[in-house]
């Protein structure tokens, strides 16, 4: 890893490929959740199996932690990296031109989504692991559905929520296509549909998670 990471190329094809895994977590994540919308007993099974498997819980989930870090670590870098060699600003930049906002703006998106998954581990991740290991409170299946319907009681809440998800999609629909790109995926055969395949990704994703916190906030 400290080989892959000491150049800048390097940094790159290690970015995507934290990208690549946090998709597939992010596919995961989405179709369990969407389970929620069929009633408490298939979500709270699925939810169940993902709470107290020891794969999940011992091999999967920190290794999904450790991800998400490495991937918002190794993008402060690269932006700092990137700053840095250009001390100078160009004498004639037409950003709005030359590249689309959030491709200049991932910084940003990135810092928001970075605060709102802090709301979201300690609504979830803080509250299970409370639960299951400080509280040391016995297995109760029925109470996954309940916990995550009762979070989206607050309209400012889903309201964030809602609002993060959107910033997820504009940072999804650069990030995306920035990552086949890092790890050389461009042809002019294939380069088309990645792009359109990651254009309706960035939509259906956040759009997911949207529905799930819509009809929980409006089934109260």
């Amino acid at each position: 890893m400290a080989s892959l990471t000491s150049s800048s190329i390097g940094r790159k094809y290690a970015m995507a490929l934290s990208a690549f895994f946090l998709l597939s977590f992010l596919i995961l994540h989405l179709v369990v959740n969407l389970l929620s919308l069929f009633g408490p007993t298939v979500y709270n099974n699925a939810s169940n199996f993902m709470g107290y498997n020891p794969l999940v819980q011992f091999v999967m989930q920190p290794i999904l932690v450790a991800g998400v870090i490495f991937h918002f670590v190794m993008g402060f870098v690269l932006e700092i990296r990137n700053n840095a060699a250009r001390p100078v600003k160009y004498g004639v930049n037409n950003p709005s031109e030359n590249s689309t906002w959030m491709s200049r703006n991932m910084i940003i998106s990135g810092l928001v989504i970075l605060a709102f998954l802090g709301l979201h581990m300690y609504d979830f991740w803080y509250h299970e692991m409370s639960y299951k290991y400080i509280e040391g409170l016995p297995v109760e299946q029925e109470r996954f559905w309940t916990d995550l319907h009762s979070k989206f009681q607050s309209p400012i809440r889903t309201g964030i929520y809602i609002i993060s998800f959107i910033l997820l999609g504009l940072h999804l629909a650069h990030g995306f296509q920035s990552s086949f790109q890092s790890v050389g995926a461009r042809h002019p055969k294939y380069t088309p549909a990645l792009k359109a395949f990651g254009n309706w990704f960035s939509i259906i994703i956040p759009a997911g998670f949207i529905v799930i916190a819509l009809f929980h906030f409006l089934t109260q």
